[in-house]
C-alpha cells in the first residue's frame, strides 16, 4: 500500500510542477483615454498610428470633446491611417462656421445672406447674443456621414470597440457618461465647446463640452474592464498674460484651472501616459493639422517597446470586419418629420431641397440641412437614416426638429457706392405674423440718401409662395446733359455741362413665385411704380421757381421673372452659372406722362464663372434689353454707368463710366473679369466691358455695326464680414479719362 501512496504523491507533485513550469498568458485588456483639446486633439491620430504599428489591440475607448470624436470614429472601425486621410482633407473653417455653399441656398436665403452683416435676436425689444458662434450643424452632418455604417447601434458597447464619452449637463453642472443613443449626436454633445458651439439637447437635457467637468475619463475607462490604460493628454497648459489674446483664450484658461489640477491624480492612474509636445498650437490651429498629427507620432518614440510588450500579452485576434458605406449618394424613400408645429412639412422640404423619393447626393443633402438651419427658425435639427423594410439600399430619413421661440431679429449693415453714397441699414424682421411660414422685413436706410424696403413673404417651399413688397429709392446726383436731352430742349446759351438731379422711385408689388427642378425660380406679379425726377439747375416751374420736373407719373404693370443661379459667390465667383430674365408689360400710366401708350420692357443678364490654375478664375457676363411697342415713355430707358449699387429700375452698371452716363431704350453689354486670389479673401481683378446703348438699336441695325462704349479696370477686392470691399481704377477711351469706383459692404 505504501508504494502505491508514494507513487500517487509523486505523480501529483510532478503534475503540479509541470503546471507551474508552463508559463500562463493572460489576455490583457487595454483601455484608451483620449482627452479634449480642440485642434490639439488631432495628435490622437498620430498616437493611434503608432499603437497600431506596435500591434496593441484596443479593447475600450473613452474620450471627451475632440477625443470623443476621434475615439468614436476609431471605435466604429476606422483605422488610424483612414482617420489621417479624413482629417487632412477637411476644411475646418467651413466645418466650424456652418457655412452654407451659396449654390445650395434657396433664392430667398441667397438674397438674405448677401444683405446683412450682423443679426441679433430682438424679441421683446431686447438684444440677445447667440449661445455659440456655430450651431455645429456642419460637424453633425460630417459625423452622420462618417458613422452611417453604425447608424443602427444604440448601445455603444456593441461597437467594434466598446466606447463611452463624457458630456456636461449644463443645468446641473455634472458629468454625464454617454454610452448609448445615436452616436453622432452623443459625440457632438461631448464636443460642444462653450461660446464656440451651441449647446446640444438630447432627451430634454442640455449638454456642453464634457471637458468642463471631466476632460480625461481614466476612471470610467478602467471601470469598463481595462487591465492597462493608455492615456493621451492634449489639454492646454496655463498660459501667460501675453498669450491670452481673446475671450475664448480667457474662457479656456479658467476651465483649465480645474482640469490641470485634476490631472495630477489622473496621471497616476494611467499606466502609459502620453503627453505630445503641442504647446506651439492652440485649440483652433486646425490649419496645422498635419504638424499636430506628426507630434502625436513623435510622442510615441520613447515608449514603443512598452507597447510591444503589452501586445505580446494579448491573444491574437482577427479584427472585426467593418462594412463602410462609401457611396456618394443614397436613395431616400420617405421622410418623417417630428417636432414641427409652426412650420409645415412643405416648408421644411423646400429648404432642404428634397423631392422624395429620389437619389440624393450626400453633399447636397448636407447643404440642404445647413440651409434649413440657416433660416434661424430651428434651435436644433437632428436626423437619422434608417433602412426601409425589405431594402438595404433605400432609406427612411427621420428628422427631429426643435422650433426656435425667437420671432424677432435686429439686423445691421453699411454700404458705400458712387450712386447712393454712404448708407447705414437698420432692419427689423418679424416671423409668424399671420401664418406659420410668413415673415415681414423692414429695412430703414439712412445716410446721404433716404430709402426703405418693406417685404412680406409667405414661404411654401416648392409650392407657390406669396409675397408683397414696397421699396422706396431716392438719390441726388450731378449728371451730364445727355441724360435729359430727349426730354426737354436745352437752351443754346446753357453754360453747364452737368445738372443736379433728384430721383425718386416708389415700387409696390404683389407676386407669387415657385421653385422647379430645384434650381429655377419663376415669379409672376403685378406692380405699381411711381417715378418722379427733377432738376433745380435748369428751367422754371409755373411758380417761377428754378426747377424742371421731368417725370411724375404712376405706372401699373404685369411682370414675370425667371432666375437660375448656381454661382458659388455673388461678388467673387469662381464657378457656376447665372441667369436673370425679366419681362414687364406697362398698361396704365397716370400723371405727368399724358402721352402714355402701353409698352413692354424685356431684359436679361447671364454669367458664367470658371476656375483655372491656382487662385485664378474668370467670370464672363452678357446682358441686354429693349423696349417693345410705344416709344412715348422714356422714363424706363436703360442707363449705363457706375459700379457697386443695388439694381434700380433699368440702371445698368458699367466700369469706366460715371453712373447715369449713357441712355437709350435698347442696350447690349458684355464683360470679363479675371480674378487672382493671391491671398485668402484678397483679390486682384482685371476687368473689361463693352456696350452699345441707344434708341431702337435692333430696328436700325446699330446694335452690331460698332461698339459705343468700352471700359477697363484694375482693382482690389477684400472679403469681410461686412461684405466685399472693392476699389477699382477704370478707364474709358470714349471719355478719355480715368475714374475710381468704390464699393464697400453688402449692397442694399
Amino acid at each position: 500500500m505504501k508504494p502505491l501512496c508514494y507513487i500517487l504523491i509523486f505523480l501529483l507533485t510532478a503534475f503540479g510542477w509541470a503546471q507551474d513550469s508552463i508559463p500562463s498568458k493572460k489576455d490583457i485588456k487595454v483601455g484608451l483615454v483620449l482627452s479634449g483639446g480642440g485642434a490639439k486633439g488631432l495628435a490622437h491620430i498620430g498616437v493611434l498610428k503608432e499603437i497600431e504599428k506596435a500591434g496593441v489591440r484596443i479593447d475600450y475607448i473613452g474620450g471627451t470633446s475632440m477625443g470623443a470624436i476621434i475615439g468614436a470614429l476609431y471605435a466604429s472601425g476606422y483605422s488610424a491611417h483612414q482617420l489621417d486621410s479624413i482629417f487632412n482633407s477637411l476644411d475646418f473653417e467651413t466645418l466650424i462656421q456652418d457655412n452654407v455653399p451659396r449654390s445650395a441656398k434657396t433664392f430667398y436665403e441667397k438674397e438674405d445672406s448677401e444683405k446683412y452683416a450682423l443679426t441679433f435676436p430682438f424679441d421683446h425689444f431686447k438684444v440677445r447674443f447667440p449661445s455659440g458662434i456655430s450651431k455645429g450643424q456642419n460637424v453633425y452632418n460630417l459625423l452622420s456621414r462618417l458613422l452611417i455604417h453604425v447608424k443602427d447601434v444604440d448601445d455603444f458597447n456593441k461597437l467594434p470597440i466598446p466606447f463611452i464619452c463624457v458630456a456636461t449637463d449644463v443645468e446641473k453642472g455634472k458629468q454625464v457618461i454617454l454610452d448609448h443613443g445615436y452616436l453622432p449626436r452623443a459625440i457632438t454633445a461631448s464636443g460642444a465647446l462653450p461660446s464656440l458651439f451651441s449647446p446640444v439637447i438630447i432627451d430634454s437635457t442640455v449638454y456642453v463640452d464634457g471637458g468642463v467637468v471631466n476632460n480625461y475619463p481614466v476612471d470610467e475607462v478602467r471601470a469598463m474592464g481595462a487591465d492597462v490604460v493608455i492615456g493621451v493628454d492634449v489639454q492646454d497648459s496655463l498660459r501667460t498674460r501675453d498669450n491670452l489674446k481673446s475671450a475664448l483664450d480667457v474662457l479656456l484658461q479658467i476651465n483649465n484651472y480645474r482640469t490641470i489640477e485634476g490631472m495630477v491624480k489622473k496621471r497616476e492612474k494611467t499606466d502609459i501616459y502620453i503627453n505630445p509636445k503641442i504647446d506651439d498650437f492652440s485649440v483652433v490651429s486646425f490649419d496645422e493639422g498635419a504638424k499636430i498629427i506628426a507630434s502625436g507620432e513623435d510622442a510615441m518614440k520613447g515608449i514603443f517597446d512598452e507597447l510591444e510588450a503589452i501586445a505580446k500579452q494579448q491573444h491574437p485576434s482577427e479584427a472585426k470586419e467593418v462594412s463602410f458605406n462609401n457611396d456618394d449618394a443614397i436613395f431616400i424613400e420617405e421622410v418623417l418629420i417630428n417636432g414641427n408645429e409652426k412650420y409645415t412639412r412643405s416648408y421644411i422640404l423646400g429648404k432642404l431641397k428634397l423631392q422624395i423619393p429620389s437619389m440624393v447626393n450626400y453633399s447636397d443633402f448636407s447643404d440642404g440641412v445647413n440651409n434649413l438651419s440657416a433660416t434661424g427658425n430651428f434651435s436644433g435639427i437632428d436626423y437619422k437614416l434608417e433602412n426601409v423594410e425589405a431594402s438595404q439600399d433605400h432609406y427612411r430619413l427621420v428628422f427631429n426638429v426643435r422650433e426656435s421661440n425667437s420671432q424677432t431679429s435686429l439686423r445691421l449693415a453699411a454700404h458705400y457706392d458712387d450712386l447712393y453714397k454712404s448708407a447705414a441699414l437698420i432692419n427689423l424682421t418679424q416671423k409668424r405674423i399671420f401664418t406659420n411660414n410668413d415673415v415681414v422685413s423692414f429695412d430703414f436706410i439712412v445716410g446721404d440718401n433716404i430709402r426703405y424696403n418693406l417685404d412680406y413673404y409667405i414661404d411654401k417651399g416648392y409650392y407657390w409662395s406669396i409675397g408683397l413688397s414696397s421699396k422706396y429709392r431716392y438719390f441726388e446726383k450731378n449728371i451730364g446733359l445727355d441724360f435729359i436731352d430727349a426730354e426737354i430742349e436745352i437752351p443754346e446759351d446753357f453754360q453747364l455741362n452737368e445738372i443736379g438731379l433728384e430721383y425718386e422711385d416708389l415700387t409696390n408689388q404683389v407676386f407669387v413665385q415657385t421653385v422647379f427642378r430645384r434650381v429655377f425660380q419663376l415669379g409672376l406679379g403685378v406692380e405699381h411704380k411711381w417715378l418722379r425726377y427733377l432738376s433745380e439747375t435748369i428751367g422754371l416751374d409755373e411758380d417761377g421757381i428754378p426747377r424742371t420736373l421731368f417725370e411724375n407719373t404712376h405706372y401699373y404693370s404685369t411682370y414675370g421673372v425667371l432666375k437660375y443661379d448656381t454661382l458659388d459667390d455673388k461678388f467673387f465667383p469662381t464657378s457656376g452659372f447665372y441667369f436673370d430674365g425679366d419681362f414687364h408689360w406697362y398698361w396704365v400710366g397716370e400723371g405727368l406722362n399724358e402721352s402714355f401708350e402701353p409698352f413692354s420692357i424685356a431684359k436679361a443678364t447671364m454669367g458664367y464663372a470658371y476656375h483655372f490654375g491656382s487662385g485664378f478664375s474668370a467670370y464672363l457676363t452678357a446682358g441686354g434689353g429693349l423696349a417693345i411697342g410705344s416709344n412715348t415713355t422714356e422714363s424706363f430707358d436703360f442707363v449705363l454707368g457706375g459700379y457697386g449699387f443695388v439694381p434700380t429700375n433699368n440702371f445698368i452698371p458699367m466700369l469706366g463710366l460715371e453712373a447715369l452716363s449713357a441712355r437709350g431704350n435698347t442696350y447690349l453689354k458684355s464683360g470679363l473679369d479675371l480674378d487672382y486670389e493671391f491671398a485668402r479673401k484678397n483679390h486682384v481683378i482685371l476687368s473689361a466691358n463693352i456696350a452699345n446703348v441707344g434708341d431702337d438699336l435692333f430696328e436700325n441695325g446699330q446694335w452690331i455695326d460698332r461698339i459705343d462704349y468700352t471700359g477697363y479696370s484694375l482693382g482690389y477686392g477684400l472679403e469681410t464680414f461686412l461684405g466685399p470691399i472693392e476699389l477699382k481704377y477704370a478707364y474709358s477711351p470714349e471719355f478719355d479719362e480715368g475714374i475710381w469706383h468704390i464699393s464697400a459692404g453688402f449692397r442694399f
